[in-house]
């Protein structure tokens, strides 16, 4: 059964390891009949300082923040892609949430159960593909996942999209082409699976 599957590239740069994973990925996804998009951070063109404003005067989404949202929208399953900078996501790329997650969109404050507010993306499942330098063993046992977390619970747990894989490969900066095969390997075959 084909899956319609959004996947972002996250990497503020390009030409990244991220770029990489998020093609293997696309290549199992489309080699299996899964229908996929795709976007990439570098790419897109928005500001992504929310500024001063609040929710109530909120800037218009420039073209490629409405893009990605009505391909959010139509997507069944989302593909984070994205380094680990200083223990969290790249400051662009949380401005891509900081920019698009709004309420009406994503979540809506006039509902709410527990005193949280009604999640506007449910429906939808994902997995975040997490490069880093920090070995596995430090990222769980040192950090308590704390990158996992955020973006699992925090962000799209906040707008309704669960449940949510995990796939971690580190440490980058001395990894042998032959680990990052392996690793690329390991996503496209994530890719066939839309898992």
């Amino acid at each position: 059964m084909s899956t319609r599957i959004l996947t972002l590239d996250l990497h503020p740069g390009r030409l990244s390891l991220s770029a990489a994973l998020a093609q293997a990925y696309r290549d199992g996804a489309t080699a299996s009949g899964h229908d996929v998009r795709h976007h990439v951070l570098s790419e897109m063109v928005f500001d992504p300082d929310f500024g001063q404003a609040g929710f109530r005067n909120a800037p218009e989404p420039e073209p490629d923040l409405a893009r990605f949202q009505a391909d959010l929208t139509w997507a069944q399953h989302v593909v984070l892609v994205t380094p680990m900078w200083w223990g969290g996501l790249p400051a662009r790329a949380k401005g891509l949430f900081d920019r698009s997650f709004l309420p009406g969109f994503a979540f809506d404050p006039r509902q709410r159960h527990l005193g949280l507010p009604k999640p506007l993306l449910a429906g939808r499942s994902a997995r975040l593909i997490l490069t880093s330098d920090t070995p596995g063993w430090a990222f769980w046992l040192m950090y308590h996942r704390a990158l996992r977390h955020q973006v699992q619970r925090q962000i799209l747990g906040y707008v309704g999209i669960r449940p949510m894989g995990f796939t971690h490969f580190s440490p980058v900066e001395h990894s042998t082409d032959a680990q990052r095969k392996a690793w690329l390997s390991t996503v496209q075959s994530l890719g066939a699976r839309a898992a």
